[in-house]
């Protein structure tokens, strides 16, 4: 028992279990959005996007958070702009603009050869170097989305499955959208470091398809989703330390352990009735 504390009397450690957790439930709890809308893609799309903002902010000395937070906002509203006034399908608008912002950080980089550790954190996720300051951030962005979500729940519930009818019954699915968009790319923004661009989009759908191999009621699978988001991000962080590996790459593969478990429990379910 002594030896399962022993990670804890690190301060590295403590920071990022308490960012872990509370990125993969807010993953979790926004994933399940994203996957009822088809819409796997996105996360994976504006990371991506993100990076190119990040780039920016730090080349013009702009706050991280400010900085690459309005650049995945504005990436987001256009890619819903886009898909919704043109005929162009909603993968082929992600795969345009988020490769295009990324390709503006990467050409910055290139260009000006101050390419740092924390544009590799980015990349890759850091989540052992994350600062108390950071820890405050990822529980306020918690906080905030899921005061959102409480608060637009019919909104965005109704738009989810069905934008079309909902608009004819009253609700402003372009603001539900936008709003939808600055949640989203706040998920992002606080979860970037800890899990990187190369991995966020797993951490978004993993727990919410975990959960729906688990229940069909959205209330439950919301809640379920987002347990199962911070549950993985912790354990993934104590198999990390013992295994010597990296923390965010281990945290998708305790996730990918959870699903396949659902999957192995759903599949003898159904033999069973």
């Amino acid at each position: 028992m002594t030896e399962l504390w022993r990670p804890f009397a690190f301060e590295f450690f403590r920071n990022g279990f308490l960012a872990a957790t509370l990125a993969g439930g807010l993953c979790g709890l926004l994933g399940v959005f994203i996957v009822l809308r088809g819409m796997s893609y996105i996360g994976h799309g504006l990371a991506h996007a993100i990076f190119g903002g990040a780039v920016v902010a730090f080349m013009m000395q702009w706050n991280f958070y400010v900085g690459a937070g309005l650049w995945g906002f504005l990436a987001a509203v256009l890619i819903n702009e886009m898909a919704r006034r043109t005929t162009i399908k909603a993968d082929a608008v992600i795969g345009v603009v988020t490769t295009a912002s990324f390709a503006v950080g990467v050409a910055i980089i290139s260009r000006y050869r101050r390419f740092t550790r924390s544009f590799d954190a980015a990349l890759f996720g850091n989540v052992l170097g994350v600062s108390p300051q950071d820890v405050v951030v990822v529980a306020g962005v918690t906080v905030l989305v899921t005061l959102m979500i409480l608060a637009f729940y019919k909104h965005l519930l109704f738009t989810t499955f069905d934008a079309e009818t909902a608009h004819v019954y009253g609700v402003r699915t372009t603001w539900v959208e936008t709003l939808f968009a600055l949640l989203l790319a706040a998920t992002l923004i606080a979860s970037l470091q800890i899990l990187g661009v190369t991995l966020i989009a797993a951490a978004l759908v993993i727990p919410a398809i975990t959960a729906r191999l688990l229940t069909d009621a959205f209330d439950r699978l919301m809640l379920l989703s987002a347990l199962i988001g911070a549950g993985t991000g912790a354990l993934g962080m104590l198999v990390s330390f013992y295994a010597d590996a990296a923390s965010g790459a281990t945290i998708v593969l305790v996730q990918a352990a959870g699903f396949g478990l659902a999957l192995a429990w759903r599949g003898l379910r159904a033999r069973a009735a």
